[in-house]
């Protein structure tokens, strides 16, 4: 098992900064003593103003700087690389959203392939130790095997979304190939919590509760998602984080993992556990399947327990509860 500390020595530039992942590993590191660079656009897919109160928070700590830029423009990323002259980089800013991605097309192209591509080049010009980047669940498409490994074929997806992600594992592989950037990707399944993101399930079913308004169960309730609390997460990232990469069997130094609980919950079993933390009963609007959505996901973390003896340990009922209490108090229905 690889063992490695955070290195507070570094500069850490996590590209995402404002977003839900981006801001709780940010958070992580800070109170590691490490020096973080945030890089955010700050765009309206979602309440912005959520962005803003995760921002004021990192903004609290000496070593973190902010620096509001979009990751498709070429000379802001490069820019960013020569002053801040980062160490290693987390690449978590992305257009987000597989159901979004059939609406608008083209923001996926500009943020997480030209985005991506930046990314890579400011990498190989100034010499990055590590590149650690968001994948997704969503590249195992229509896949009906379970649990889902690295090793099955992800060359079916169901979404543009699902294909960006793909692209950027083989996107990073052949820099790492090409130029000996040390890369490691992530596919993140169903990631929850405080100050997490309003377009996923447990925030849209938890306004929508507290709202009386009906939630939408797609599928009519028949769907598992392999939820994973965000503290989870963090640990994992940062046990990966100070330990790039061995060459793999054709000479790259590159790695993709899965990262999520290994414990599926089905929809239902989720949403009533929700509604006994949130102390309310949801109005409920079955409907069928979502194009681009899948029934169900989980994870195979057996080479992330193998190689950073990876172990999620919040359940649902804890994940829940600690996201329910944060959700009552920031909008003030209690």
């Amino acid at each position: 098992m690889k063992e490695g500390r955070l290195d507070p020595s570094l500069t850490y530039l996590v590209t995402g900064a404002a977003g839900f992942i981006g801001f709780h590993l940010s958070k992580a590191i800070l109170e590691k003593g490490g020096k973080v660079v945030g890089y955010d656009n700050l765009n309206d897919y979602y309440d912005v103003t959520l962005k803003e109160a995760r921002l004021d928070i990192l903004k609290t700590y000496p070593a973190f700087s902010f620096v509001k830029g979009d990751l498709a423009d070429k000379d802001a990323v490069f820019a960013l690389f020569e002053e801040y002259k980062p160490d290693i980089a987390v690449n978590l800013a992305a257009q987000a959203g597989v159901r979004y991605s059939i609406e608008n097309p083209y923001a996926y192209m500009q943020s997480n392939l030209v985005g991506f591509l930046n990314i890579l080049e400011a990498c190989r010009h100034k010499g990055i130790k590590h590149l650690l980047y968001a994948s997704s669940s969503s590249v195992y498409g229509g896949n009906k095997k379970v649990p889902f490994s690295v090793e099955d074929k992800v060359d079916t997806p169901v979404s543009l979304y699902a294909a960006t992600k793909k692209s950027n594992e083989l996107m990073a592989h052949s820099y790492s190939k090409l130029y000996g950037i040390p890369s490691t990707g992530l596919r993140f399944f169903t990631v929850y919590g405080p100050m997490g993101r309003p377009d996923m399930a447990a925030f849209l079913f938890a306004n929508a509760i507290m709202k009386d308004e009906p939630i939408k169960v797609f599928n009519h309730g028949d769907m598992q998602r392999d939820f994973t609390y965000v503290d989870d997460i963090i640990a994992g990232i940062l046990n990966i984080l100070p330990n790039p990469p061995e060459e793999n069997e054709v000479g790259a130094p590159y790695k993709v993992y899965n990262i999520g609980n290994h414990h599926p919950e089905n929809l239902m079993d989720y949403i009533g556990t929700l509604e006994r933390k949130l102390g309310k009963t949801a109005k409920k609007e079955f409907l069928p399947m979502q194009p681009g959505d899948v029934k169900a996901t989980c994870a195979d973390v057996t080479d992330l327990m193998n190689d950073f003896g990876f172990k999620p340990e919040t359940t649902i009922d804890e994940g829940l509860g600690r996201f329910a209490d944060w959700f009552l108090d920031y909008y003030h229905y209690r």
